[in-house]
């Protein structure tokens, strides 16, 4: 078995003004990808919006340093994840295009592999 990272970004600005038919399709989805994934989830996760994120990096003293916000300004943003263990990338893929992101215009879904220690 493989770990992948299944990764949703998108545009936070349309994810905000989408309405109750738009949620309704992308929720129809995670349902289909925990039907079809089921215990291959390891875990997954929606996450709040951009202003809640904290960014810890080197400050002026090379110290870790928190500051609120991300780390980059960009257009799209992480909105959450699923993390997977399955027999091959093929699969993971498959899976990924379970999800309403992957066929929207406002975002995206990245399947990575993790690396094997």
């Amino acid at each position: 078995m493989s770990k992948f990272l299944i990764a949703i970004s998108g545009d936070e600005k349309r994810w905000n003004a989408m309405g109750p038919e738009d949620w309704a399709a992308i929720d129809a989805g995670h349902r289909r990808f925990r039907e079809e994934a089921r215990d291959a989830i390891l875990a997954d996760g929606q996450l709040e919006g951009r202003s809640t994120w904290t960014t810890v990096r080197a400050g002026g003293s090379g110290e870790p340093t928190a500051v609120d916000g991300p780390f980059a300004e960009t257009k799209e943003m992480l909105g959450g994840f699923y993390l997977v263990d399955v027999p091959e990338k093929s699969d993971a893929v498959a899976l990924a295009s379970l999800l309403a992101e992957a066929r929207a215009d406002h975002s995206a879904v990245e399947v990575m592999p993790l690396v094997v220690h």
